[in-house]
């Protein structure tokens, strides 16, 4: 197989490097401003491409791992894009967050054009993306999917075939939901608990031993107790992204939201008036007193 990757990222950059590392499949990265720094693909073989239609032309699996249904629209749909330039057969693996509804008009352009199309949103953090143990969440045709399992296999732990098409980016957006609630929930609980003098590590170890046990208290702790953010690597602002996905999801089905507006509100609020460049443990600060919040 001849792979293709657009969007070499936080996660991407790990990914396209296990490709590399841990399979003999060719690789090709769309050469872009906002990827992380690709010598060391470059120095591994990866052909740096200076636009999607040579990823395609490159490529017979097409891996998206970009911001959102803006980008992969984008990706997709425009001229000289994926669905004008694809190689027939080509499967394009989208692991972006994105709304199911959206992926579901960008697979029917790449199957118009004669390719398939699975998403496969990823769990996990840029850490597992690095060391090559990121889970998928698959939606698509199972026969599609056994397809790139070899590929898939550099870079995963565990891949679940979920569903139909739209069923893998359903469950990230609710997966998301409840990850992100819970995390934006604990870092207004720290910083309460650090407004008012407790010592933050008595707060994660009495958390930890009752009901707040929890990966997100695990994922925050790092900050809680040290103020080390790089614990967890993910943008306010896409943690913002991916709440207000699922809104958009629950409205068009008739659910009910109440928390979820209210997590929204929280992450909004920090967005629009903290640093561009924030993770989200960094909301145990950005939630204190003396910051506004």
């Amino acid at each position: 197989m001849q792979v293709g990757i657009i969007g070499v990222g936080l996660m991407g950059h790990g990914i396209a490097r296990n490709i590399l590392m841990q399979s003999d499949f060719a690789l090709s990265f769309l050469d872009h401003p906002g990827n992380q720094p690709t010598d060391d693909l470059v120095a591994l073989g990866a052909n740096a491409c200076t636009t999607t239609s040579e990823v395609a032309a490159a490529s017979n699996v097409v891996i998206l791992c970009v911001t959102g249904s803006p980008q992969i629209e984008t990706i997709v749909s425009s001229s000289n894009g994926l669905a004008d330039s694809l190689r027939p057969g080509t499967i394009v693996v989208d692991c972006s967050t994105a709304l199911p509804e959206s992926t579901l008009q960008m697979a029917a352009l790449i199957r118009k054009a004669g390719g398939d199309y699975l998403d496969a949103p990823m769990t996990r953090t840029a850490i597992h993306a690095h060391e090559g143990t990121l889970n998928l969440l698959v939606g698509g045709a199972g026969e599609t999917l056994d397809k790139v399992r070899p590929v898939l296999a550099a870079f995963t732990e565990n891949v679940d075939h979920v569903g139909p098409l739209g069923h893998g980016h359903r469950l990230k957006l609710l997966h998301n939901y409840v990850s992100v609630g819970f995390m934006t929930l604990l870092a207004e609980a720290a910083a309460q608990a650090a407004d008012t003098g407790i010592d933050p590590k008595v707060f994660v170890d009495v958390l930890a031993g009752g009901g707040g046990a929890s990966a997100a208290l695990d994922r925050l702790a790092p900050y809680i107790i040290s103020q080390d953010r790089d614990a967890l690597p993910f943008f306010v602002s896409n943690a913002r992204k991916d709440i207000d996905y699922y809104r958009s999801m629950s409205e068009a089905a008739g659910a009910r939201m109440t928390v979820a507006d209210g997590v929204s509100a929280a992450l909004a609020a920090t967005v629009e008036t903290g640093p561009a460049d924030a993770y989200v443990p960094e909301l145990v600060r950005l939630f204190r007193k003396q910051q506004g919040g």
